[in-house]
Order: structure tokens, then C-alpha cells, then sequence
């Protein structure tokens, strides 16, 4: 009855201490792939704020120039409205 029951106690004992083991293995390999994952995902923000950045930069560019040409065109009409005054005075 002895040996049936220091059995029973090492067979009991050995399964908590393989569930640990194999629970604790689970564990850490989670933990490896989740910071891998944590990783990867701050690559890809960073690269699109970089993305974004160059967005900015270009949108910017093209406000600068779009506000050139609209004092350019405004210096235009003016010219032209002088002109069409001139003209209009050597007509009559």
C-alpha cells in the first residue's frame, strides 16, 4: 500500500511540475513573439510618419507655389488693366 501510494504522490507531483515547466515555456514564447510583433508594428509607424512628413513637406511646396502664381496672376490683371486703359485712350 505504501509503494501504490509514494507513487501516486510522485506521479502527482512530477504532473504539477511538468504543467509549470510547460506553461512557463508557453509563456515566454508568447512573450517573444508578441515583442516581435510590437516590433514590427512600430517599424511600420514610423514609417509612415515618415510618409506623412514627406506629405506635409510636398503640400506645403505646392501652397508656396500656388501663392506665387496667384500674385503673379494678380500683377497680370493689373497690367492688363492699365492696357486696356491706354488703348482706350488712343482710341478716341
Amino acid at each position: 500500500m505504501e509503494i501504490t501510494t509514494i507513487t501516486a504522490l510522485v506521479a502527482a507531483v512530477s504532473g504539477v511540475v511538468l504543467g509549470w515547466v510547460t506553461r512557463t515555456s508557453a509563456f515566454k514564447k508568447d512573450v517573444a513573439q508578441e515583442a516581435g510583433s510590437g516590433a514590427a508594428l512600430r517599424t511600420d509607424v514610423e514609417y509612415i510618419k515618415h510618409g506623412v512628413d514627406d506629405v506635409r513637406f510636398e503640400l506645403k511646396d505646392q501652397i508656396r507655389r500656388f501663392d506665387a502664381l496667384t500674385e503673379r496672376v494678380t500683377r497680370v490683371e493689373e497690367s492688363t488693366k492699365q492696357a486696356h486703359k491706354r488703348l482706350d485712350k488712343i482710341e478716341e
